[in-house]
């Protein structure tokens, strides 16, 4: 019968201990010293070394050159106590799972009391020290706090906190650790090595892995290879077979179905998996090993060989995958795959979970924690970079093609044909505001037209914008200063967007138009293609970047982050914005400046902005009735209700204000109230300012008491008391 491997090549000194040099170290040379302890513990996890080194522990100290860190093995206490001897009468070694009790704790203290029969020093080896009863270790309490100067304890562990408090407390502790990658490597290279046998670099990572740390049942996996192993060595697809490891080219396809959003390849993958009879809780953690080892490659690019450890062909293709995903997206894959294993514990169709957990990996937009909108993120700039940066492999994200997207005349495609060109458009003449209304819109065109065609100029009367907001600049009066003679109208074609303004907030200067131009130059070049909302929205994260470098550009960033795209006619954009006081504030001249000279940075060209109040962009019927606003709720002193404006007289004849309706009442003597001064004038227009009436006192003839009494028989049912 083979012997195992770990059985084979178990450490015989502390110098062939590997992984444990923070407690290798410190025993040799307090054994160089002469500064032995009458008990030792050493806790660790399984298969560490702890029973070994406590073997060696004994050997060291018996050794006839000894106490010494490096026993001679050549007297007969190192021939007894090496890995394959006999064993000493004066070394004794128990297990605690099955001799704890209280009787097998007195007689251990028994035998303590008698000298060594051939050796310099008695040592008893208690293993699995934790499985010790309370009552046992009573028993023990005194012997080991006192005991022969003969007599040495070594106690191994695996939970030291289960040992009692009193007896950890008279004890060396010293903790091992699991033994880390690299030196596992070396301790199974030597080991192939020693029994002469070819083994695939490949194959030692996963032997490594399903180790977990421990040298013995690494040892043991690698010995369970070996056993299987034909003339040609252990390779990576028997190992694969025999370890019950995922495939790693299934877990390429998942990563890269993953980088480029490729659901068919992902629960293709998924479906592969099911086809070859591998578990899916054991994909999923190979998953989220490799999510792991991505993790690391993009946060340390350096960490290749050291931090991730792996066969420089899959290190390569893990390098390409980890450049393509961001490190949010990895970090939130990790988190969905990691609960994914926590829901698969007790699932009846793993299978499903897994599918599941995919469907979570593709769509970031399910949820609103912070991990999907960082993934988002990264997803639109992977998305923006696309055509400049394609990625490694040729593999380029899909995007979903939207209908009528902007793109720069640069950008567009020969076959794609001439942008369509806008009909320019003849501006009205200005005309009086009384005529300016939403009925008179056709008779204005005709006018215009007519009367550039004769040649005559136009009126020198205000033309204000027949929305009310968006024409030229109102003066402190009221009115709208009257244009040059002979330039055109301020008032555009659509009767609701006036004179287009520049991005640095003002208003071209007019030209003198010649009496023969019968059709004025459009107000945009048509090599700017055709713009609709959806356009705008698709450069929305652009333009909340130029707006940036406009001062106050962060507060608009701010507020805009509610507002949506309505429509968009020629280069007049509007905006609806849920709430009515941003929405005042976003069509303020100055904010609808900036927010088109943004555009103007983005797309080029002269742009107008307004926002509205609402959820929806108002249709498109019933946006000429719109173009007349309805006249704002004010407060009109009687002594300045009858006094003419100051431009009366350069205005056409009006009808007067309206008289202010008397107030019907039944008291006709009650005087009306004080007029307000000019500080509560804004008060006026807000209704949410004004207090609410306090509630009318009760009547002066009736006793509280009474009041009382009668609310609780009429509410409650309650009567008097006789």
């Amino acid at each position: 019968m083979a012997l195992a491997l770990y059985r084979k090549y178990r450490p015989a000194t502390f110098a062939e201990v590997v992984g444990q040099e923070h407690v290798t170290d410190p025993l040799r040379t307090a054994l160089s010293a002469g500064r032995i302890n009458h008990a030792y513990l050493f806790s660790g996890p399984r298969g560490c070394g702890k029973t070994s080194s406590a073997r060696i522990m004994a050997r060291s100290l018996n050794c006839a050159k000894g106490p010494t860190p490096d026993p001679c093995g050549e007297c007969n206490s190192c021939k007894a106590l090496a890995p394959e001897g006999s064993g000493s009468v004066d070394v004794t070694e128990l297990d605690a799972a099955s001799h704890g009790g209280v009787d097998d704790a007195r007689e251990l203290r028994d035998k303590a009391f008698y000298a060594p029969a051939e050796s310099r020093y008695r040592v008893f080896i208690i293993d699995e020290a934790h499985m010790v009863t309370t009552q046992g270790f009573n028993a023990l309490l005194k012997i080991v706090e006192e005991p022969p100067e003969h007599v040495i304890f070594i106690f191994a562990t695996t939970e030291p906190d289960k040992v009692l408090t009193t007896i950890r407390s008279r004890t060396h502790h010293y903790p091992f650790r699991l033994i880390p990658p690299s030196s596992m490597r070396a301790l199974l290279e030597r080991n192939i090595a020693a029994e002469g046998v070819e083994v695939e670099p490949s194959v030692y990572p996963l032997v490594i892995r399903a180790g977990g740390g421990s040298a013995r049942d690494t040892q043991s996996v690698l010995d369970q290879l070996l056993a299987g192993a034909g003339p040609e060595g252990v390779s990576y697809s028997r190992a694969v077979a025999l370890l019950g490891v995922t495939d790693v080219a299934l877990i390429d396809d998942m990563v890269d179905a993953l980088s480029t959003e490729d659901a068919a390849t992902v629960f293709g993958t998924v479906e592969k998996l099911a086809e070859a009879g591998h578990d899916p809780r054991r994909f999923a953690t190979d998953l989220l090993d490799r999510l792991r080892d991505l993790v690391l490659l993009r946060a340390v690019p350096d960490s290749a060989g050291g931090l991730v450890s792996a066969p420089e062909e899959e290190l390569t293709r893990m390098v390409a995958q980890a450049e393509r995903i961001g490190l949010a997206t990895l970090s939130r894959y990790a988190d969905i795959v990691h609960n994914g294993l926590l829901e698969m514990r007790g699932a009846t169709s793993p299978r499903l979970v897994l599918e599941l957990l995919a469907a979570r990996m593709l769509l970031p937009s399910v949820t609103d924690a912070e991990k999907a909108l960082l993934a988002r993120i990264e997803r639109l700039e992977r998305r923006a970079t696309a055509p400049a940066a394609p990625a490694e492999g040729g593999v380029e994200p899909p995007v979903r093609a939207a209908e009528g997207k902007f793109s720069r005349p640069s950008q567009r495609a020969a076959s794609a044909g001439p942008a369509p060109v806008a009909e320019p458009v003849e501006p009205a003449p200005a005309r009086p505001a009384a005529a300016a209304s939403a009925g008179a819109g056709a008779s204005a065109a005709a006018a215009g037209a007519q009367s550039a065609e004769s040649g005559s100029s136009a009126p020198a009367a205000p033309a204000p914008s027949a929305d009310g907001g968006w024409g030229a600049p109102r003066t402190p009066g009221g009115g709208t200063p009257a244009p040059a003679a002979g330039a055109p109208a301020a008032q555009s074609a659509d009767g609701g967007w006036g004179t287009p303004r520049t991005p640095g907030g003002g208003t071209p200067a007019p030209e003198a138009a010649p009496a023969a131009q019968a059709a004025p130059a459009p107000a945009a070049p048509a090599a700017d293609g055709a713009m609709d909302a959806a356009a705008i929205r698709n450069i929305w994260p652009q333009l909340m970047t130029a707006l940036r470098k406009f001062t106050g550009g962060r507060s608009l960033e701010a507020m805009l982050t509610q507002a949506t795209v309505a429509s968009v006619e020629g280069h007049a954009v509007t905006l609806t914005h849920k709430s009515e006081p941003l929405s005042r504030r976003l069509s303020d001249q100055d904010n609808a400046r900036k927010i088109a000279g943004a555009l103007s940075d983005v797309l080029g060209g002269d742009w107008q902005v307004r926002c509205v109040h609402g959820n929806a962009p108002a249709a498109p019927a019933a946006r000429a009735q719109q173009a007349a606003p309805a006249p704002e709720r004010s407060f009109t002193r009687q002594s300045t209700a009858a006094a003419p404006p100051a431009e009366a007289p350069a205005r056409p004849a009006t009808p007067p204000s309206p008289a202010r309706p008397k107030v019907t009442t039944s008291e006709p003597d009650i005087p009306l109230p004080p007029e307000p001064s000019d500080e509560d004038d804004e008060d006026l227009y807000n209704e949410d300012a004004s207090p609410a009436p306090p509630p009318p006192p009760p009547p002066p003839d009736q006793d509280p008491d009474e009041v009382a009494r009668k609310l609780i028989s009429d509410h409650l049912g309650a009567r008097p008391l006789d």
